[in-house]
């Protein structure tokens, strides 16, 4: 396998959607050791399609498994005490799709840095502080590209001014000590993208910066992704960020999807009592209360889930801390008492797999879907 910076299907000046998606997770399961007792099941059976010039949100609580999902696209869960259990990430090349969990090490480190990049939370555990800015960002540069230290130095350059680093002739020489947050943040979207990525994993890279500073961050993200034609995952817990800068969102919990749509309906109609305590949780602006609701008065409110809004009779809500109804549908296969299954068009919900849902099993989540310009839907 060779990696690529660039797809037939979708090259940097094209500016119409493909048909294809950049990268598809089927049933992606990861587990870790837990010393004597049982493996912990970080993720279990997460489906998701990135289009091109699209930005998937990936919303949840902490531990959900949305960074073991973005992790795992570039194999850098350690193993062991990791352990990639089942599924399959197809990652679209020039030559064709290819299964990055089976590649071998020497094919993956082709893959990092070069067709996907990725973003870490904090930029200062990221960067080395022994080392300049400049030689970080050239040391991806000569890696993956055949190019000489000079023309690195060029790349990185560029890279530098493209996220609004001023004077990046004198700042490449620089330290991160001496860049402020919202500047090391600029840093590291500039290694990133030195290589061109076609897919770049954004895990929460707004975390400890100011909202003037993270407006700034995520529109440059945006603009990136309308100029150099990549796609964006987008891990965060803040809902704003997400009715502002994401295309289509997938909600996590307990390492499953619950609920998967477009940015637009996910937030005017909320299908999942996971996703509806997120959204009610929130304050808003337009209303005065005495005390905000809480996820937790939603998702133990058994009323809830006793049926699934929109859906036909038997098909329900999942949720692992309930107990199954008594038409589950057996099955051999893993995590067999649970199905993301699509109840409206473009819409899917994470349901117990009953026999009504036997019946009506669906395709798994794909949306090809881009916001319009100028448009985002109200958090509020």
């Amino acid at each position: 396998m060779t990696a690529t910076t660039a797809s037939a299907e979708t090259s940097p000046a094209a500016g119409t959607p493909t048909a294809t998606p950049i990268v598809r997770v089927d049933r992606l399961a990861v587990s870790f050791d837990n010393g004597s007792g049982p493996r912990v099941q970080a993720v279990d059976g997460v489906r998701m399609t990135i289009y091109p010039r699209q930005t998937l949100a990936v919303v949840g609580e902490s531990g959900c498994g949305k960074s073991v999902t973005a992790m795992s696209m570039l194999q850098l869960i350690p193993r062991p005490p990791g352990r990639f259990d089942r599924g399959e990430i197809v990652f679209q090349t020039e030559h064709g799709p290819v299964d990055l969990l089976t590649l071998n090490a020497k094919q993956i480190r082709e893959v990092r840095g070069n067709d996907i990049a990725m973003i870490f939370q904090e930029p200062m555990t990221s960067l080395n502080p022994v080392y300049t800015v400049g030689d970080q960002i050239m040391e991806a540069i000569l890696l993956h590209q055949d190019v000489s230290k000079t023309k690195a130095r060029e790349i990185a350059l560029k890279s530098m001014s493209d996220v609004g680093i001023p004077d990046p002739e004198s700042r490449i020489k620089a330290y991160p000590h001496q860049f402020s947050g919202g500047m090391r943040q600029r840093v590291m979207i500039a290694m990133a993208l030195a290589c061109q990525p076609r897919l770049l994993l954004a895990d929460e890279p707004t975390t400890a910066l100011d909202v003037t500073i993270q407006a700034q961050i995520l529109e440059l993200m945006t603009e990136l992704k309308q100029t150099r034609g990549m796609a964006v995952m987008l891990i965060t817990h803040d809902l704003g960020v997400v009715a502002e800068n994401s295309d289509v969102v997938c909600v996590m919990y307990a390492g499953r999807v619950v609920e998967y749509a477009k940015v637009f309906d996910l937030y005017d109609n909320p299908m999942h009592p996971y996703t509806r305590g997120l959204l009610a949780s929130i304050p808003k602006m337009h209303e005065r209360l005495d005390r905000l609701v809480t996820i937790r008065e939603i998702v133990e409110n058994e009323d809830e889930f006793r049926k699934l809004p929109g859906a036909s009779d038997g098909v329900r809500p999942w949720w692992p801390w309930h107990t199954p109804p008594n038409d589950l549908e057996a099955k051999d296969e893993p995590a067999g008492d649970y199905y993301l299954q699509e109840v409206a068009p473009e819409h899917w919900v994470g349901v117990w797999r009953t026999h009504a849902v036997r019946d009506h099993e669906s395709r798994p989540p794909d949306i090809d879907y881009r916001v319009p310009a100028k448009q985002s839907p109200s958090a509020s």
